[in-house]
């Protein structure tokens, strides 16, 4: 499979306005692209919702082969109709001037409590383009679960954070169960289902 045949360079802007500005930014863009046929399409109206890019983290522990997964209210969730408390991997949005790697380290010691030892990027992802330009930066990073808290988050932010110990095959069978539908994190885990022995083999490898 190639990269897509078009680019940046194949969509013209015509118009680009801020519609809101809050927390977050709705902007809502006017452009046309290029056509697989050739020539350009019409113009084409489109609201996109900015909210900055993030990263999100993969706390394994290969010594007693656990993740460490959080749980907390999600606004979102409860506009779906769903429970609003979700399952998921730690993350947060990575602020203007600041590394994403840097922002992982943080945020794992912020909702977790446990510290990286080590730290990989694993991918990049886009978690809905159809309406929002965020990109997730995923980490993986080598932790002592047993070292967490069982409550976490900041008191500043209104954060309440339950901290979990899940052994991996737990974590992925919690997945198949649909106990686990936050975006990132199902992408998170599904990840390290497909990695986890390597991964395993390699962090026992350099103690």
């Amino acid at each position: 499979m190639k990269k897509a045949q078009f680019n940046h360079q194949d969509v013209e802007v015509i118009e680009k306005r801020t519609i809101w500005q809050g927390y977050f930014k709705m902007v809502k863009y006017f452009f046309r692209h290029a056509l697989y046929a050739g020539g350009q399409s019409q113009i084409i109206e489109r609201e996109m919702f900015e909210r900055g890019h993030a990263v999100a983290v993969i706390p394994y522990d290969p010594i007693t082969d656990e993740v460490v997964l959080i749980e907390q209210i999600r606004v979102g969730a409860f506009g779906a109709q769903e429970s609003p408390w979700l399952i998921e991997v730690v993350a947060g949005i990575i602020e203007e001037g600041e590394e994403p790697s840097d922002v992982a380290r943080r945020e794992l010691v912020e909702e977790s409590g446990v510290e990286a030892r080590s730290m990989e990027k694993v991918m990049s992802f886009l978690t809905s383009p159809g309406g929002t330009s965020e990109r997730i930066d995923l980490y993986l990073a080598r932790v002592d679960s047993t070292s967490g808290v069982d409550i976490a988050g900041l008191d500043d932010e209104g954060e309440d954070i339950k901290v979990m110990r899940v052994n991996v095959a737990s974590a992925i069978k919690a997945l198949d169960d649909g106990l686990i539908i936050n975006g990132p994190t199902v992408i998170a885990i599904q990840w390290l289902a497909r990695h986890h022995q390597r991964i395993r083999e390699d962090f026992l490898a350099e103690r």
